[in-house]
């Protein structure tokens, strides 16, 4: 199975890393970095935030075989290495990129300081419909997905108040490689770590939308119950008037969130490091 390669944009000012905690941000199928613009901006002057784009999305080169999601979770990874070096981080990520971040809590988890996982879950949707997505965006290309995903990712009336962010986020699915797509959907398929969650020990928040049809406030439940049940540290919340595209519906209420996760985890953080001096 191969890693995919990726690339990173950075959304907080210009400076050099390293006086702020990073806090790396993954993207859902079909998005671009364009998804965090708005958290950003308000996260960004306490935090260095940096966007990866999924294979052949955004800034990130094609993928040219098939790859599965512990293969993104460790590209992340090398991702991060390569701008802080044996840095540990917080990471956020939506429906493929909070599967990403449920996979690096699993096999990372030394790595992580704390877990945003935003419309996603431990296993989304059905094999089967991945699939059959995967040969359609083959053959027929992203366009086809437009319609079906603008009803999917944003709550009714979303797109008539933001018409131009909205089209921003629905252009980076127009734009994506058909085949690096394909593959994400193949990734999707195969993804399930349902019985793995136990094993997360990272803070963790699980953020799901009212109206989300594709990952259910009971499946983000699921997935707090499953760390919780281990051992862990999680919690589920449900945002009213959101669908699948939580940082772009409701940028400020997923702000305050993860400003609220970070500020607890780097107490906690700060506190063990006391205790192990």
């Amino acid at each position: 199975m191969a890693k995919p390669v990726l690339k990173a944009a950075l959304l907080s000012p210009q400076r050099p890393l390293g006086d702020h905690p990073l806090l790396v941000v993954g993207p859902s199928l079909g998005t671009s970095s364009i998804l965090w613009n708005r958290v950003a901006s308000l996260l960004g002057n306490d935090y260095d935030v940096v966007a990866w784009d999924l294979p052949g999305h955004g800034v990130s080169p094609a993928a040219t075989e098939t790859f599965d999601v512990p293969a993104l979770a460790d590209a992340v990874m090398d991702l991060v290495h390569s701008i802080a070096p044996g840095e540990a981080f917080h990471y956020a990520g939506v429906s493929l990129g909070g599967a990403t971040g449920l996979q690096l809590g699993i096999k990372h988890g030394e790595r992580l300081r704390s877990l945003s996982v935003q419309c996603s879950g431990a296993r989304i949707g059905t094999p089967e419909g991945w699939l059959e997505r995967a040969e359609t965006v083959r053959t027929q290309g992203t366009p086809v997905m437009i319609q079906g995903s603008a009803q999917r990712w944003f709550a009714p009336g979303f797109l008539d108040r933001e018409p131009e962010f909205g089209s921003r986020l629905l252009h980076s699915l127009r734009d994506a490689d058909r085949f690096s797509y394909a593959f994400c959907c193949e990734a999707l398929a195969a993804f399930d770590v349902r019985e793995e969650l136990g094993s997360i020990r990272v803070p963790t928040q699980v953020i799901a939308g009212a109206l989300d049809d594709v990952a259910t406030p009971s499946m983000a439940e699921e997935v707090a119950a499953g760390i919780t049940a281990g051992g862990g540290t999680a919690t589920a919340v449900t945002l009213e008037g959101v669908a699948h595209q939580a940082p772009a519906e409701a940028p400020a209420h997923v702000a305050d969130l993860m400003r609220s996760l970070i500020n607890w985890a780097e107490s906690t953080w700060a506190e063990s490091k006391g205790a192990d001096a």
